[in-house]
């Protein structure tokens, strides 16, 4: 079996503006359980939405996330060097690593997300979630609150510099420039100057920790890079994978949940009144919105043919997973795959943090996070609603960062009234 023989036509030109990601998904899952596809710049590879086939092929020791070693397009020149994605397969850090580079270039990460570690930063990060929401300030045009930049942004980006002992002074410029690495919209030149910043930052980062070391994770890889376990390269895409990858999760399940709560009030209701764990609000919103809608690139080591669908993938193929689809699969999930509901018991059948040897470290954190974020914004603003119609939320321009552009609030119904009358 093979994806074109499913679609009868040439490959499934992937939507770089992220414009309907759920909509995109249904539709490559209707075409197969993998499907030949375009990314931006019709750079060709495989989308992949069946839950099944993804375990599999995430755990398949002929499967690589290395482009350096596996990916012959890229080896031979055939990827433009101006490709706005490239950056994610230039890396060199455990997400693009193989075999025992890979767990090499894991090991300082892991030891930085310990039980221990994590279970110690939850006092903080219940801190740093009331100071936030003390610091709320409506918009003095219209009185709403944006939740995404005021809270949903912030709070990660808090708690990962706290963990990586990155200077306030950085925070904000690290969130610009880590911002532009997952718009899948930018042309070659806007692509090209957001990697540039973002390099600039690392090193000044460096730099910074080098001279003042502390008992935080960036000291720990700056000396892992002293003893020549991480060469200058690992060095600084180990810390952009800490501070990017481990950031942006975290702030679309906040997004996420926020939203489907304040679009869902009887869901919201059995979270408040204890019918259902905070923890189960989590689960499901990374199964119904699963943060990282596509992750790029895996690819096979050799020719592959999957035993369950009889799909056969080349050796070179580069390989997209579709989190976002594997999340909705109504062979898991059943007719309700698309609807949002706390108490489905399936809810933790879901791979938004992957699965296999590159299953997310952060994930741990990114649950803590959540919980804690929903839980003490609903407690505080139990008269929290939206300040603008759902259709009118706007995606963020990304076919692999599953979020909105902003997400504009009413704290309370006073707000709400006082707009309105404005």
């Amino acid at each position: 079996m093979t994806a074109q023989a499913s679609q009868g036509s040439g490959p499934y030109p992937l939507d770089g503006s992220g414009s309907d990601i759920h909509g995109e998904a249904t539709a490559l899952r209707q075409l197969g359980p993998a499907v030949r596809v375009l990314l931006p710049g019709d750079i060709p590879a495989w989308s992949v939405t069946d839950p099944g086939l993804i375990r599999r092929l995430l755990a398949h020791k002929e499967v690589s996330k290395d482009a350096h070693q596996h990916w012959p397009a890229y080896r031979e020149g055939r990827i433009p060097e101006d490709w706005p994605l490239r950056i994610w397969v230039d890396v060199r850090n455990a997400l693009a690593a193989f075999g025992t580079e890979h767990t090499r270039l894991r090991k300082p990460l892991a030891a930085a997300f310990t039980a221990r570690r994590v279970r110690a930063l939850e006092p903080q990060i219940q801190q740093m979630t009331d100071d936030l929401l003390d610091e709320l300030r409506p918009d003095v045009a219209d009185g709403t609150v944006d939740l995404r930049d005021q809270f949903a942004w912030r709070l990660p980006l808090l708690v990962v510099n706290a963990l990586l002992g990155v200077p306030e002074s950085l925070h904000d410029e690290f969130r610009d420039a880590v911002g532009t690495l997952f718009a899948t919209d930018l042309s070659p030149e806007e692509a090209a100057a957001g990697g540039v910043e973002t390099y600039r930052l690392l090193n000044e980062l460096i730099e910074i920790k080098t001279a003042t070391p502390g008992d935080d994770v960036t000291s720990a890889i700056i000396a892992a890079h002293a003893e020549g376990s991480l060469d200058a390269q690992e060095l600084r895409d180990s810390l952009l994978l800490l501070i990017g990858a481990g950031h942006e999760t975290t702030v679309n399940l906040i997004d996420h949940g926020i939203t489907n709560l304040l679009l869902h009030p009887e869901q919201r209701e059995k979270a408040v009144s204890g019918e259902v764990s905070w923890d189960a609000v989590v689960e499901e919103t990374l199964r119904h919105q699963a943060p990282i809608a596509s992750i790029i690139l895996r690819f096979a080591v050799k020719d592959l043919t999957d035993e369950v669908t009889g799909i056969r993938f080349e050796q070179g193929d580069a390989i997209v997973i579709n989190y976002a689809a594997a999340g909705r699969d109504p062979a898991v999930h059943g007719e309700s795959a698309d609807e949002f509901d706390v108490s489905r018991a399936a809810a933790r059948e879901h791979l938004a943090f992957g699965h296999g040897v590159h299953y997310c470290v952060g994930a741990p954190l990114a649950r803590i996070e959540g919980r804690v974020a929903l839980s003490t914004l609903f407690s505080r603003h139990p008269e929290l609603a939206l300040a603008v119609e759902p259709e009118e939320l706007q995606p963020l321009p990304s076919l692999i960062s599953n979020g909105h552009q902003r997400l504009p609030v009413h704290l309370d119904r006073a707000a709400a009234r006082r707009t309105s009358a404005a």
